[in-house]
């Protein structure tokens, strides 16, 4: 059994796009209309958060009857998505390995729940999107319809 050589480094995980300038307003609501589009089309009652790539709220739908508590959750995936540049779907995959996974607990921040996505325009995130209402299913499916909005 050989031992592992200590200057050695794991191998990189995948390429991060650069921030690009921040998300504007009518862009924002494309994303939200885009993200909500599924939704109406399956009667989910969701929330569309859109933050800035810091993370900041930009712009917020939430649907009638949607409960209350889904609009925290979805700016919170939004915010996840855009400080840490990408899926939320992705911290919650890692957890589910467990092991070294789970230091995704102690990643302020991270939400490791589906429905969180970058928006890239031109190979640059502009920002990201947050959706919550649904299941985490659910709210992936509106998140990767509104992610499709810009391109």
């Amino acid at each position: 059994m050989s031992t592992p050589d200590p200057g050695s480094r794991p191998a990189p995980g995948p390429k991060l796009p650069p921030y690009g300038p921040s998300i504007t307003i009518a862009q924002a609501k494309r994303v939200a209309e885009a993200a909500l589009a599924p939704a109406r089309a399956n009667g989910w009652t969701v929330v569309i958060a859109i933050a800035d790539p810091g993370g900041h709220l930009v712009y917020l739908e939430k649907m009638d009857e949607t409960q209350v508590g889904s609009v925290a959750i979805a700016e919170d995936k939004a915010r996840s998505a855009a400080i840490f540049k990408r899926p939320t779907k992705s911290f919650q995959e890692r957890l589910a390995r467990g092991g070294d996974g789970l230091l995704v607990l102690r990643l302020a921040g991270a939400v490791p729940v589906e429905g969180g996505l970058p928006i890239i325009v031109d190979g640059k995130l502009i920002g990201a999107l947050g959706v919550s209402g649904g299941s985490s299913a659910e709210d992936e499916v509106c998140a990767e319809a509104g992610a499709r909005a810009l391109r």
